[in-house]
């Protein structure tokens, strides 16, 4: 009877939302990136076959002989300040990420050997001091126009073709004058945090070997403390990363495939070879009209001389008379 009451007042009892409903638009889950700390440690660097499935024929092997080993700042929580932000860092020894006020620093682009500035902004009269003081500077000067964060992703392999193309040119003519010098790129955009940022982040992800977008804004941020990767930018850079998966697994089935078409075609070489050479050392079965007439043949003729001496003298006739 208790258990009949216990069950009627539960129907009787009004029901209890868990979750309350909201009317806002559905988001993605929050990606997390492990900020620089003095405990966290950070992605090892290497330069190997991470460019599989680029559209450009480039050769970057010499970036393998960089010792990139010690580049990333363990301690820049602790180390870094305020005046910082208004400088530009470097991510790589080819690359560096700062604001439009270090592009337009005459002395900081002749002290660390910049030999081009990558411009991200958002029309094509914005940051115009900085591009002219590039260009005063002698250095390559190359802008991409993107007014919005979703006009980067379409970006972003362009920016990465034009800093390999330039840094293996700058290397090529420093080798043929004898001196081994790299060239220097310098990303910026108007503050150096957010859109210069996202382009460095999606470098990295193409040109290191087994670099996600976590490690990607990990090693950024640990560089230059103060770039700011929102969800926006944390999604591009994701979808980017998926990307190049899916690039670098084309390439590498094509690759897989050449490679078994190529083998099947030396197979089919070798074997016809081989039955050409069969053909040419077997000699041929006698047919049966071959056979007949050696049976047609009277003994003696074509007798071989050895086969004469041992039927000399023999009555070889089948059937005599009594």
């Amino acid at each position: 009877m208790a258990s009949e009451e216990a069950a009627i007042a539960a129907i009787q009892r009004p029901h209890k939302r868990h979750h309350e409903y909201t009317y806002r638009l559905p988001t993605p889950p929050r990606i997390l990136v492990p900020p620089p700390t003095l405990t966290e440690n950070m992605p090892q660097l290497s330069v190997g076959g991470a460019a599989e499935g680029q559209d450009y024929d480039l050769d970057t092997s010499f970036l393998k002989e960089m010792n990139l080993d010690s580049v990333v700042q363990k301690n820049t929580l602790l180390e870094w300040a305020y005046e910082r932000r208004r400088q530009a860092q470097m991510i790589l020894p080819w690359l560096y990420l700062g604001p439009m006020t270090a592009a337009r620093d005459r002395e900081f682009l002749t002290r660390e050997g910049i030999t081009m500035s990558l411009a991200i902004r958002a029309k094509d009269n914005s940051l115009n001091g900085a591009v002219l003081a590039g260009r005063a500077a002698n250095l390559e000067v190359v802008t991409i126009e993107a007014p919005h964060f979703f006009n980067l992703i379409g970006h972003f392999s362009q920016a990465t073709k034009m800093i390999n193309q330039h840094v293996a040119r700058v290397r090529k003519v420093s080798s043929a004058n004898g001196n081994a010098q790299l060239g220097k790129v310098l990303v910026f955009c108007e503050s150096g945090n957010e859109k210069s940022a996202a382009v460095v982040a999606a470098y990295l992800m193409e040109t290191l070997d087994n670099f996600d977008h976590i490690k990607s804004m990990q090693v950024c941020q640990a560089q230059r403390f103060c770039v700011n990767f929102d969800d926006t930018i944390k999604n591009i850079l994701r979808s980017h990363w998926d990307i190049l998966q899916a690039r670098r697994s084309v390439a590498h089935s094509r690759s897989e495939l050449v490679q078994s078409t190529l083998l099947n075609n030396n197979l089919q070489q070798v074997a016809s070879h081989l039955r050409v050479q069969n053909a040419i050392t077997m000699k041929p079965k006698r047919t049966i009209e071959d056979i007949m007439d050696y049976e047609d043949t009277e003994m003696g003729e074509d007798m071989d001389p050895s086969d004469a001496l041992r039927f000399s003298g023999r009555d070889i006739t089948p059937f005599q008379d009594a």
